[in-house]
């Protein structure tokens, strides 16, 4: 089993165009939840920073959680 360096897996694209394309869909529903209060309080900051985090992995076509499944959705 070859381990990797951390150079070798940092940021290395794994989200493919479906995945990045439901990761905004997701984020722009979540945001006119909150925007039409029906997400309020808490829940609002929370789905928020969800939201958040799903824009910023689709931009960047990165998600850290995949790298210990060893998870992509791009096509090769």
């Amino acid at each position: 089993m070859e381990i990797k360096t951390t150079k070798e897996i940092a940021m290395k694209k794994n989200i493919g165009t479906i995945d990045g394309r439901l990761r905004t869909l997701l984020s722009l529903i979540v945001f006119t939840l909150i925007y039409f209060k029906v997400l309020q309080g808490i829940t609002a900051w929370v789905g928020s920073v969800f939201a958040f985090v799903l824009i910023i992995t689709s931009l960047l076509q990165f998600c850290p959680l995949y790298i210990p499944f060893r998870i992509t959705t791009i096509k090769k």
